[in-house]
């Protein structure tokens, strides 16, 4: 069978790109809840001074105190309340005397035009939490500080080892290291096996007939209902968000790139649109304004809908107000040969500045990935971990969120996005695209008019 979900989240790091320097903490195995709870108590935040091998950055401890580094960040409500908090902590524990400033942009747009505006001028951040193509777009102005050095430094450097290739490959592109994971997540397909076993299906489909088998027999049980109003529901209901449609693509083995240029019109783009289509023509998939789909989930009117890691909780919810004890499940896209996973996320991003700014903003990324810090967050946003050893103090975590258990399990399936700074417009155009063509009821047959209207426009915006 080509799934193996039963791998372990550490299964994603032995492949891992970039080997350890000799001075970093080796990642922890992974333990039971009990053991994770008992190693939770045990670990301290506080960054403990050790001798080893000089830096090769050129600066020396001394140098560091009193240096202030500003970061602007994409976040609000919550997680700019908890990233506060980690800043505050790290101002009065450090042991060089670097004080973090934060300030936030309150979302990932604005943060890129407030960026961007500022590059010519003195009042632009030393580091910014961005997205990877907003980086690459940067790094084409020469304004992107190259954190190879800094990740490979004997003194300063740290384990990559414990991060996963999904996370850690997005930023590293053409020799130079342009971020470092701050924040991962993906898309998914959210299951009712409950439902689904009661209708005939022991599994979550492995396939894209499977997928298209269960939606069907799922809308016609609609059909031996008294109520006439939900006889078209049943299958999927329709997500258009870009990650999903490009995970689509993705598991028929098609995509959005040929080498460094745009192509969406190829037969197996063709396949998965024509798929996707015909399931709405016969009623397998729908669509209604207004509808929530979680809610919609857990009351089954749908057998599968689409969400992304942080908004589990609020499927759970759903299932909670509708007092549904069905059991629904989080998987890939099924693909014939190779199930889909867009891993996707911000990036530490640091602007090219002074040495000792410079470092001071690596040390802060550093203890950032610290497990204890990279548990909290996770906690308060539902995400990934970023390093893989963090999952060893969320065992409590694990317990109550089970489906966010099985998403981790699906991480080694992950794909990284296009590395092209244009990649910030095109996932917009997918999304575009896909929605047009469910808002106007394009033919099954017309799909290829559609991919081929995505791509010209695709590739008028270059790299």
């Amino acid at each position: 069978m080509k799934k193996i979900l039963s791998l372990i989240f550490i299964a994603s790091i032995i492949l891992s790109a970039c080997g350890s320097t000799p001075e970093a903490t080796p990642a922890s195995e992974p333990s039971s809840p009990a053991e994770s709870a008992t190693q939770a108590a045990t670990k301290t935040p506080k960054p403990v001074s050790t001798k080893g091998p000089a830096t090769s950055l050129g600066v020396g401890e001394e140098d560091l105190k009193g240096v202030e580094v500003r970061v602007w960040h994409p976040w609000y409500g919550v997680e700019s309340s908890l990233f506060g908090n980690l800043v505050t902590e790290f101002n009065q524990k450090n042991e060089w005397g670097i004080k973090v400033v934060a300030e936030s942009q309150v979302n990932f747009t604005n943060l890129y035009e407030t960026t961007t505006a500022s590059l010519p001028t003195a009042e632009k951040p030393d580091m910014v939490i961005a997205l990877p193509e907003h980086a690459l777009e940067w790094s084409a102005n020469g304004i992107i500080a190259d954190l190879t050095p800094y990740e490979q430094d004997p003194f300063y450097g740290i384990d990559s080892s414990d991060i996963p290739n999904v996370f850690w490959n997005q930023d590293h592109v053409d020799g130079k290291r342009l971020g470092i994971p701050a924040q991962r997540t993906a898309r998914f397909l959210l299951w009712n096996e409950t439902w689904a076993g009661e209708i005939g299906f022991s599994s979550a489909p492995d396939a894209p007939d499977d997928f298209k088998q269960q939606a069907c027999r799922a809308q016609q049980a609609m059909l031996k209902d008294a109520v006439p109003q939900n006889d078209f529901m049943g299958g999927w209901y329709v997500d258009t968000e870009p990650m999903t449609a490009y995970a689509w693509l993705l598991a028929f083995e098609g995509g959005v790139l040929d080498g460094s240029s745009y192509r969406f019109l190829t037969p197996n783009n063709i396949e998965a649109l024509k798929l996707l289509r015909e399931l709405s023509e016969n009623l397998c998939s729908w669509q209604v304004a207004g509808t929530d789909p979680f809610k919609a989930f857990a009351n089954r009117e749908a057998m599968f809908v689409t969400a992304s890691l942080e908004d589990l909780p609020d499927v759970a919810r759903a299932f909670a107000t509708a007092k549904s004890t069905d059991d629904w499940k989080v998987v890939s896209f099924p693909g014939a040969n190779e199930d889909a996973l867009v891993v996707y996320g911000s990036s530490y991003v640091i602007l090219k500045s002074t040495p000792q700014e410079q470092l001071a903003a690596w040390l802060f990324i550093k203890w950032m990935l610290e497990n204890e810090q990279d548990a909290r967050m996770v906690e308060a946003t539902h995400l990934f971990p970023i390093r893989t050893s963090s999952v060893d103090l969320l065992g409590d975590y694990e317990l109550t969120h089970p489906q966010w258990a099985q998403a981790i399990q699906l991480l080694p399936q992950g794909e990284i996005q296009p590395q092209l700074a244009s990649w910030r417009q095109v996932k917009t155009i997918i999304g575009d695209g896909f929605t047009h063509m469910y808002r106007v009821n394009v033919p099954s047959g017309q799909v290829p008019a559609i991919l081929a209207q995505m791509e010209s426009i695709a590739s008028s915006l270059g790299e």
